[in-house]
Formats: C-alpha cells, structure tokens, sequence
C-alpha cells in the first residue's frame, strides 16, 4: 500500500502587520490552496489571537494549532478536503 502524500503546508509570514492584515493574508492563501492543504500564519498583532479564530470559524477552516513563540503567535489552519 503506498503511503500517503504528505499534506502540504503553505507558511504565510505576517509579522509586523496589524490586523486585519494577517487575516486577509491568511484568507487569500487558504482560497489559493489545494483541498486538504494547510496554512500556517505568523503573526505579532496581539488581535490575531481573537480575529484568525473567528474567521477561520466563520469561513469553514479548522484552527488545527495555535503556539506562542518568540512574541509571534503561530497558527496552523487547515483547508478541508
């Protein structure tokens, strides 16, 4: 049996922005992504922690991870398949 394709991940670096920048570039790369891919979004606006959730939520995606790191918040959204 062959194993699976890894799910691809697709980094967009939005540190140094403020919202609702790193939320529009987050949407843009989850419409521009495969089915199943994934998006990992950096950002330092202490707002994301509140904003990427609710558009995630209300845009059908799934927050899969949040970390904290370094004064970035790392979010890991995924885009079902």
């Amino acid at each position: 049996m062959p194993s699976p394709e890894p799910v691809p991940e697709i980094l967009v670096d939005a540190r140094g922005h403020r919202c609702p920048v790193p939320t529009l570039r987050l949407r843009r790369a989850l419409e521009d992504a495969p089915p199943g891919a994934r998006v990992r979004l950096l950002a330092d606006d202490p707002l994301a922690r509140i904003d990427v959730p609710h558009f995630a939520a209300g845009a059908g995606f799934e927050v899969i991870e949040v970390i904290e790191e370094a004064g970035a918040l790392g979010f890991l959204v995924g885009r079902p398949g």
